[in-house]
């Protein structure tokens, strides 16, 4: 009589993502790409300005630029209007006992030393009658030195590293490339991934009625949300489409997706069933570790090199797929592109419902925000229902052996934050 060998123990998600991500070293390379088009992308490079941001002293606003020490008493002196300065043009020192007339963002001219608003001002008649050129004001407020004026370098000054390498860049950051003078912007190169699915019973959407559809059949949803979870990654995405569930088949899929991806990611096989060849094939291909995760939706997980190119595997059920791209994957692909905080972004919510039953793994609970500020959980948390999904704004962060009443503080993970 033989003995099984015991069980290895599963890997915790925090021991799992470690050694993902330490194989995730960056060597991608990097590409120039203009600034308009560099949004999502991750910066290989810091980026140092040249100038100081603004430029020079300028005015917050539409108003008058003066010398404090002419105004000693709010509305006491008429004050002649010596020049107009307009945003683009530069006007000349001022004069003593003169204002000069000035918009928002014109530099202040040399000697005034603040910037009254136009609402705090009242404008005179032309002292020579309709015939004169020259207008007078009263000041109604007494200035402070500095008011109005926003300084040179403020928001930056020369030298001043803006944006590090690692950074994603959004809007704000093509924003602040711009506002130094840069066209371009040096970024990781976007990972090359592969993505096939494997099981005879998937089909493809429109090749088949539903009505038409023959017992044991499913439509492949996974293809389609790992492909956008992928873009939405920076990554550009060849899609292998359906892999049969034939040892041959699997072999050549993977061998020529490795010659020319970084990546290969796969849904489903990565278990230990006959027809299960994702597992065998990388052996044969290059190495794999296969990974029993204390996760829940999720668990099998397989993560392995052929060539030169990442293997991942996820699990089949939607959901279970979806969850672990989520919380393994996203950090990976990130990662590869060097950035170096990829931790899942988690804040305390008040929970609105009961989970009773304790797991041993941690869980990913799909639940959505209500109107009294609370999370409200969806009915059915299978790993094969993506409704959850569909429905849910979020996901709880559920540590293992931990159950939750109505009011608990819990751990949310918003997929808005999940899914840039």
């Amino acid at each position: 009589m033989t003995t099984q060998a015991p069980r290895a123990p599963l890997l915790s998600l925090d021991d799992a993502l470690e050694r993902l991500l330490a194989s995730a070293n960056p060597q991608l390379g990097t590409e120039q790409v203009p600034v308009g088009d560099a949004d999502g992308r991750v910066l290989a490079q810091d980026v140092v300005s040249a100038l100081h941001v603004p430029p020079q002293d300028n005015s917050a606003m539409d108003g008058y630029a003066l010398r404090c020490a002419d105004v000693l008493q709010p509305g006491a002196t008429a004050l002649p209007v010596s020049q107009r300065i307009a945003a683009g043009t530069t006007g000349q020192a001022l004069q003593a006992g003169t204002v000069a007339r000035i918009f928002t963002g014109a530099p202040v001219p040399a000697g005034a030393d603040a910037v009254v608003m136009q609402e705090d001002c009242t404008v005179l008649p032309p002292a020579g009658g309709a015939a004169s050129d020259t207008s007078f004001i009263h000041i109604n407020t007494l200035p402070s030195v500095g008011q109005n004026i926003r300084r040179a370098g403020e928001d930056v000054a020369r030298g001043d590293t803006v944006l590090s390498a690692g950074v994603r860049l959004g809007p704000a950051e093509l924003g602040m490339a711009a506002s130094i003078g840069l066209a371009t912007l040096a970024v990781a190169r976007r990972p090359r991934v592969a993505l096939f699915s494997t099981g005879d019973e998937l089909v493809m959407p429109g090749t088949v009625a539903p009505e038409d559809m023959p017992p044991g059949a499913i439509y492949n949803s996974n293809r389609f949300f790992l492909a956008a979870l992928l873009r939405r990654m920076g990554c550009v995405v060849t899609d292998l489409g359906i892999v049969p569930d034939q040892r041959d088949a699997t072999t050549e899929a993977l061998r020529s997706a490795a010659q020319s991806h970084d990546v290969i990611l796969t849904s489903g096989g990565v278990s230990v069933g006959e027809e299960d060849h994702i597992k065998p094939a990388v052996q044969a291909l290059g190495t794999l570790d296969l990974w029993q995760i204390a996760i829940k939706p999720g668990k099998p997980f397989a993560y392995g090199r052929i060539g030169d190119a990442h293997f991942l595997g996820l699990p089949g059920n939607p959901v279970s797929s979806y969850v672990t791209f989520l919380v393994l994957v996203r950090p990976f692909l990130l990662r590869l592109q060097g950035m170096p905080n990829v931790a899942m972004k988690t804040v305390a919510a008040r929970a609105d419902f009961t989970w009773a039953k304790a797991d041993k793994r941690r869980e990913f609970l799909r639940v959505r925000h209500n109107a009294n500020a609370g999370l409200d959980l969806f009915t059915n948390q299978g790993s094969g229902v993506l409704t959850s999904a569909v429905w849910g704004d979020g996901l709880v962060d559920n540590r293992p052996g931990n159950t939750i009443a109505p009011g608990d503080t819990v751990q949310f993970v918003s997929f808005a934050e999940l899914l840039v």
